[in-house]
């Protein structure tokens, strides 16, 4: 993980750790770049991988390809921070779970915007959104249709 941490005048955007880009994930963390949302998907199966994995853990195949899903996603469970654990990122804020649509077990950890904590609900419908840090997108979900 690197930090973006500079002088808190300057800083238009919250404090992140933020993920180092590798062959295995670039395809995650950049994939916001045009607004979509991409896993490894099997080519053999179809089975979708997140984290990111060298086989498919359903079938064993080495033929895995980057591929993008809807978007769309289901708030699986979630808690609510009220810590403030980094400067910038001021609480409280909703840490989620999502599932995706895709396949059931593909889920997601996230933070989900647009939404006050208090009305985020277990099965509530999402879309994914994404915040551009540095040279990462960053997938968040809010509430469908907002």
């Amino acid at each position: 993980m690197t930090a973006e941490n500079p002088d808190p005048a300057e800083r238009a955007q919250p404090f992140r750790l933020l993920p180092r880009l590798d062959d295995t994930n670039r395809h995650f963390w950049t994939s916001g770049e045009d607004g979509k949302l991409r896993f490894l998907r099997c080519q053999q199966c179809g089975y979708w991988l997140h984290p990111p994995a060298p086989r498919c853990p359903s079938c064993l195949s080495k033929e895995l390809d980057v591929d993008a899903v809807s978007g769309q996603a289901t708030l699986h469970t979630f808690t609510v921070n009220y810590q403030p654990w980094y400067p910038g990122l001021d609480p409280p804020y909703v840490i989620a779970i999502v599932e995706l649509p895709e396949q059931k077990g593909l889920r997601l950890t996230t933070g989900i915007t647009g939404c006050a904590p208090d009305k985020v609900e277990i099965g509530m419908p999402l879309q994914v959104t994404f915040v551009h840090y540095e040279d990462v997108w960053l997938p968040f979900f809010e509430p469908a249709g907002s």
